[in-house]
Formats: C-alpha cells, structure tokens, sequence
C-alpha cells in the first residue's frame, strides 16, 4: 500500500481546524523539547484534547477507517501473523485477515518508518490501514498474546525430556541441563502470563491425569488444564530451590519467598505448598514492588470517608482496626495509611507475617515463631523502641490483642487487622478474644470494614434492568431508591476477556466510635453496642456502599448482591 500522508504538519491542522488553539500548540511544542514525546501524545498529556478526539480527526485527514477494537472480537490466530514483540514495537495489530491483505490497526498511521517495516514482515499479503486507540491496542495486546501456547509447549517438551530420560523421578530431571532450562522456560511462562494478566495469585495443583494452573484476576479464578500431570514435581522443586525451601521435604507444608523481575515489574513471590493426594500444591502471592503502594485517593474511597479516616490515624493514640476476610485489601490500606503518616518526626514500628511492602524509615519487623519472634513478643519490645505508631499487621490472639490495646491506651497510636465480616462485630470480636470490655471500652478508636468488588468494563458497558428476584434484593437493601436507579453492566469484550469486568474497586465502611457505643463495650453489653452502631449517623454499612457504586455505575448488581451474601444487612 502507499503510506498515507498528512497535507499539513499535524499542530497546524488541529489549530487550522479550530480543534486546539495556536497558543496550546506552542506550549505543546515547548513541552515536546524537554520531554521528547510525539506531539500528539503531548497535547493528550496537557489535556488540549482527547485520544478519540486526535485519532478520529487523524482518520478522517488521512481518509482511514476509525475502529473500536474493544467491541471486536479478534482471534488469536490471526493476531499471532504479527510476533507479539513486532506489535508492541510498532504499536500495531492485525484486526482481520481479508486472504490476500489484512486489516492492520495503528495508533499512528502517519508513522512511515513502521508502515515500511510492516509492508515487509507482511508481504505477500497486502496492508489495509484501520485508527485505533492506544490504550485499546495495549488491552489487546494482553488479552490476545498470552503465554498459554508457550506454556503448553513447554510442558510437552519437558514430558518428553522425562519420557526419554532413564531416570525414574522427573523431580530429578533439573539436573539435565536441557530438562532445567525448559522447567527455567516453562515457570518463566507461566509468571510472565499472570503479570500481564494482572493476576493477584498463581495456583499450581497436581491431579490424577492433569495439572491445573490457575490464575486469580480480579478476586476470581481462571483455570488452565495440562494434560503433562508428571511435570509437576519438576515444577514445584525448581519453585522450592528458588524460595530456599526443603526439597526432601514433601509430607508437610513449607513457606517461602523469592523475587522477580517479570518485564519491567519487580515482583515479590510469596509461596505456600502444601501436600496433596497426588503430589504437592504450590499457591503463590504475587507483589508487584513496581507499582508502589496506593494512597488512600488511589484505594477507591470517597472523599468523605478520606477525610474522616484521616481524622482517626492523625490522633495522638488509640486503636484503629481494619477488618474483612482475606483478600479484601486490608493490607492495601494500612499501607496506605502508613505512606501518609511516615514522617522525620514520627518513630513508626510494624510487626508483620510477611512483610508485604519495604518502607524507608519504617522498621519492620518479620515475626518467626519457630524461633520465639511471635506477634505478642514483637510487640511488647515494640513498646520499648519508643515508637509514636506502630502497626501489627494481625490481631491473632488474647496476648497480642491486650499489648496491642495497652500501647494504644498509653499514648500509641496502634493499627491492625483482624478477620471478621464488618465493623460491628469487630470490637465485639476483640473482647470474645478474652480483652477486657474497658479496655476495648478506653482504646477503640475506629474500625474500617472492607470487600473488593469488580469494577464494569468501561469499553463494552451498557444498561441493565434487574430481574424479580434481584429486584427484591435490592429493595430489601434500599428500599424506594432501588426502583428509581439505573444500572449497567458489561457486555464482554476483548479489553475485558469477554468477562464484562476489569479491576477492582475497594468498597468500604467506617465505624467510629462515640460516648455511647465506649461505654457500652466498658460494660460488656454487646446488644446496647450493636444498636447504637447501628444508629451512629455516620455509619454506613457495607453493603449500602457498595449499593452506591452500582447506582453509580461503578459495579453491577451482581456483585452488590455477591457481597450482600457475606455481611448482615439485617
């Protein structure tokens, strides 16, 4: 094809055309010599205009086709005639092929240097030019380029290597160099699939005539099944050598860590294993150290609630809890909270199993009970550190829930987890735990209560109309308001692997704790405490929250009622 070309330079037809002015353009143009960045990308940056905006009037300047790839649905084949790494290079994906051309999407059509390099890696086969979104060409690329035929073809390879060796116990066969470079392949495959799939854990489970690899997106699992069940033992001692575990050991579970680097991302591996019927079970955390740690705008809370957190973990002592099950994000925000109060001024101490995320000027501590360093001994030389805050990252027992209050009565501020449903029967928790009521009573500050629920797919959303029984649901939730909202939900599309959700968002409540609700725990009458946190003003439980997002079109009604299921809204 001929390359298709501007008739004016870019800035001059967006000024010509009224879309931006010539004073954006110069500071444009200014910005463009320190950075280095294409003009177009610059004027997105500077919020001049939208990337819709710039593409479609490119389009239409160079008489292209405009295409939504989000609502298509592209096959893998026809993906894979471009390698992967030649599409991300020269940020282009073949869309349809049409036999003797194909339909070729860009983000930068006027790029004639890639245009060339195309028209080469392609030929025979001639190039039809289509505009896409950047953004939308990136999802793609994840969805479309996975490492799932890499890991089956590995796996096959590695069984063969077993097949033919004379040795009985493929668990041995990393000796062979041939056999350990394709177990190095097979896992480094499998961790690149989950890092670009966002996933939060990777599941390595042995079965009578498969192997399950399973990866959990967005608080939900997405399985792979091999048919080479016998590589598995190959699998998991390579996992055990690299997070310095027994590898004699296979009758009892072990617990480890390792890290990575995974394109770009420096991930940190927590690993379990844990023996099982036909071998052993590997579940690993991945922690992806890159991104940083979130602060409390990032976490999905609304303002108020920000504000009103902020109050409590700004006071001088007292005790914040933040509760829900695992997996909620409970961890998430007390990093969070300890980003904003890490301070020259402040001595903050934490006593965690694992340390999740390194802090500067945080001490952190790992607690090993194998060797007496146990939360309650932790913490009580915690308090002998002269700490301002400290941090514990569970509340597991009678001992280190009494410290815990103590140092919180005595001019700490102390914050920690605790697995219980909602904030209500958190503070109840404690003194179930065997704390006594005053003390709860005299530390207690607040309690934040949290889930995770998935976020709709902005590229493919659109109206949703409950049904009966979900109707009913929501009324009992809402009442009137549940009849008079609107609500959506994902259609499925390629940017969201045709699930209708991408990403999560937190959904919260924050109990806090008046005259009333202190000294009802002090007394240890758990139904006066129940009802007057119930009628605290500021409380809104967590189902209410998260109610909110669908009517804002943030969630489903699905998800609302998935997390109805967990909590009381009695």
């Amino acid at each position: 094809m001929v390359a298709p070309k501007l008739k004016m330079r870019l800035g001059d037809l967006l000024v010509h055309e009224h879309i931006i002015t010539n004073e954006q353009l110069m500071q444009a143009l200014n910005s463009q010599k320190t950075t280095g960045r294409k003009l177009g990308d610059t004027l997105i940056e500077l919020s001049y205009l939208s990337e819709r905006q710039l593409l479609e009037f490119l389009a239409q300047q160079l008489g292209l086709p405009f295409l939504d790839i989000s609502q298509r649905r592209i096959a893998t084949e026809i993906a894979n005639l471009l390698p992967e790494v030649h599409a991300r290079r020269l940020r282009a994906l073949i869309i349809e092929d049409r036999g003797d051309s194909v339909l070729l999407g860009m983000s930068d059509p006027a790029d004639l240097s890639a245009i060339d390099q195309l028209e080469q890696m392609l030929s025979p086969k001639r190039i039809e030019l289509a505009v896409v979104m950047d953004s939308q060409l990136f999802d793609a690329f994840d969805g479309l380029y996975r490492r799932t035929a890499d890991i089956e073809s590995f796996a096959s390879q590695l069984e063969e290597e077993y097949e033919q060796s004379s040795s009985f116990d493929l668990s041995t066969s990393f000796i062979d160099e041939s056999g350990d470079a394709t177990v190095g392949k097979l896992l480094q495959s499998v961790f690149e699939d989950a890092v670009q799939m966002r996933a939060s854990d990777i599941h390595i489970e042995p079965d009578e005539n498969q192997l399950r690899i399973r990866q959990r997106i967005d608080g939900v699992l997405q399985e792979n099944i091999l048919k080479e069940n016998k590589i598995a033992s190959a699998m998991v001692l390579r996992l055990k050598l690299m997070a310095g575990l027994d590898i004699s050991e296979k009758r009892i579970p072990q617990d480890g860590r390792f890290n990575l680097k995974i394109a770009g991302h420096d991930i940190d591996v927590r690993m379990s294993t844990m023996p099982v019927q036909h071998g052993e079970s590997v579940v690993m955390r991945l922690l992806d150290q890159s991104a940083g740690l979130l602060s409390f705008d990032q976490t999905g809370m609304p303002d108020d609630l920000i504000k009103r957190i902020r109050h409590q973990i700004t006071r001088p002592h007292g005790m914040v809890l933040v509760t829900g099950p695992t997996g909620s994000g409970k961890t998430t925000t007390l990093y969070a909270a300890l980003s904003e109060l890490n301070q020259a001024s402040k001595k903050i101490i934490t006593v965690e199993d694992p340390v999740e995320y390194r802090l500067e000027r945080i001490n952190q501590v790992q607690v090993s009970p194998k060797i007496g360093l146990t939360f309650s001994s932790v913490l009580r030389t915690a308090l002998r550190q002269d700490p301002d805050i400290m941090m514990v990252g569970e509340m597991r027992d009678q001992e280190t829930v009494e410290i815990g209050l103590r140092g919180a009565l005595t001019g700490h501020l102390v914050l920690s987890t605790l697995h219980t449903n909602d904030a209500i029967t958190s503070a109840l928790r404690l003194i179930d735990m065997g704390a006594a009521g005053f003390l709860v009573g005299s530390s207690l500050r607040a309690v934040i209560a949290q889930r995770l629920v998935r976020r709709v797919c902005e590229h493919c959303v659109e109206e949703y109309t409950p049904d009966a029984q979900e109707l009913l649901w929501l009324n009992n939730l809402a009442g009137e308001q549940a009849n008079a909202a609107n609500f959506v939900r994902g259609r499925g599309c390629q940017s969201c692997q045709y699930t209708g959700y991408k990403g999560r968002v937190g959904v919260f409540e924050l109990l806090e704790m008046n005259e009333g609700m202190m000294a009802a725990l002090k007394r240890d009458d758990a139904e006066a405490f129940t009802q007057l946190s119930k009628q605290n003003p500021t409380f809104k439980p967590l189902a209410n929250a998260a109610f909110d997002y669908a009517v804002k079109g943030v969630t489903t009604v699905e998800e609302v009622l998935r997390l109805v299921e967990t909590v009381d809204v009695s």
